[in-house]
C-alpha cells in the first residue's frame, strides 16, 4: 500500500503543467483543458485562461455536455492573474488566432509556447443549431489536437494510449 501511494505521488510530481489560452476563456481553452485533463490526466495537468476573461459560452457548454463533460459551472480566468501568481508551465498553448496569441505574456521558467488556431465559437453566425454544429466541429478538432499532443509530449514508455473516455471525470 505504501509503495503504491509513493508511486502515485511520484507520478503527480512529474506531471507536465499546461496552460491553454484564448481571448475570453469562454470556449476553446475550456474545451482543451477538459480534454487534456481527462485524456492525459495521469501525465498532464491543464488549466485555461483568457486574455480578456468573459462569460462561458453556452454553445461550448452544450457541445462538451454532448461529449460527456460538464463545463457549465467553470469560471473564466485571466491569463495575467495566473502570470502574476508566478505559476510555472511546461507548455503555454494558445488556441486563438496568431494575432491574439501575440498578446499572451511570456511565462517564467522553461516554457514551450505553441499556437493551435481554432475558430472562435462566439463569432459563429446563424441559428442556434447551425452555430452549435460549428462548435461541435471545433470541439472535435480540439480533441484530435489534444490526442496528438499527448502522443507527442507524453511519456515514451507507455505501450498503448487509450483515448476512450471511460475514465473521464464528472
Amino acid at each position: 500500500m505504501v509503495r503504491k501511494k509513493r508511486r502515485e505521488e511520484n507520478v503527480a510530481m512529474t506531471k507536465k503543467h499546461v496552460l491553454f489560452v484564448c481571448v475570453h476563456n469562454s470556449a476553446r481553452s475550456q474545451m482543451a483543458e477538459a480534454y487534456l485533463n481527462s485524456l492525459g490526466g495521469d501525465q498532464f495537468e491543464a488549466m485555461s485562461a483568457g486574455l480578456e476573461p468573459g462569460q462561458l459560452n453556452p454553445l461550448a457548454a452544450q457541445a462538451m455536455a454532448e461529449a460527456g463533460f460538464d463545463i457549465s459551472k467553470n469560471p473564466t480566468k485571466g491569463v495575467f492573474d495566473i502570470f502574476r501568481q508566478g505559476r510555472l508551465f511546461s507548455f503555454v498553448i494558445t488556441v486563438c488566432d496568431a494575432e491574439a496569441a501575440e498578446k499572451c505574456p511570456i511565462f517564467p521558467g522553461i516554457t514551450t509556447t505553441l499556437n493551435w488556431s481554432f475558430e472562435d465559437p462566439s463569432s459563429f453566425k446563424g441559428t442556434w443549431e447551425e452555430r452549435l454544429d460549428k462548435t461541435r466541429r471545433v470541439r472535435d478538432a480540439i480533441r484530435t489536437r489534444v490526442e496528438e499532443f499527448i502522443l507527442e509530449h507524453g511519456p515514451r514508455d507507455r505501450e498503448v494510449l487509450d483515448f476512450s473516455l471511460d475514465r473521464k471525470k464528472d
